[in-house]
């Protein structure tokens, strides 16, 4: 335990996500050593984030504007619409190069453990933007989890009515990985994704 100010800022850093009291006091410390103007960088940067970023008004992305960068590019395949949970999860599918369509983030996934339901997520926002008949494939592209799973069938359901084909990312076998050290869920979903080789 440590006094004042100094016990303060690792209490405040240790409420940040996947930072533990360990983790918190190394960042804590590290602060103290560093330079008045890089904690000044930062603290600015930190203000403002909050001050200038929101959510996209249609997909729910971070944007500095109303709409984000994919919602304003006119390049973007509007028919097609990849569903995710959470903003960080669009990164991560534009790094591959292969996705060319619109996103949709729910801001989390469906886990009655704790307290998240449909009506806590951007549900209702989807199906408003699905009612025009512009799309015509809805990707699921939740976690492959528990929540992942229970969301994308939830969401499949709620669009089970409407003329859209539904899809689910594949699932299986990491690049690198060993067949041994493969869970029961994992190998069945790469048995069930398997796909015909072309020689």
């Amino acid at each position: 335990m440590y006094e004042g100010v100094v016990q303060d800022l690792i209490d405040e850093l240790g409420r940040l996500p996947g930072v533990g009291p360990k983790s918190a006091q190394r960042i804590a410390f590290h602060i103290l050593q560093a330079e008045p103007a890089d904690v000044r960088r930062l603290a600015h940067a930190l203000t403002e984030v909050k001050e200038k970023v929101r959510f996209c008004e249609v997909c729910g992305n971070v944007a500095e504007a109303e709409r984000c960068r994919v919602c304003l590019d006119p390049r973007r395949d509007p028919s097609v619409i990849c569903v995710v949970e959470e903003p960080k999860d669009v990164v991560a599918i534009e790094r591959t190069r292969e996705f060319r369509g619109r996103y949709h983030v729910l801001g989390g996934a469906i886990s009655p453990i704790e307290g998240v339901g449909p009506d806590d997520l951007r549900i209702r926002e989807l199906l408003a933007r699905l009612a025009d008949g512009t799309v015509t494939e809805l990707i699921l592209a939740t976690d492959p989890n528990l929540e992942g799973e229970a969301t994308a069938t939830y969401l499949a359901r709620m669009v089970s009515f409407m003329n859209l084909r539904v899809t689910r990312l594949a699932s299986g076998l990491p690049v690198g990985g060993d067949l041994e050290y493969a869970d029961e869920v994992t190998l069945g979903r790469a048995f069930e994704g398997r796909r015909l080789l072309d020689v």
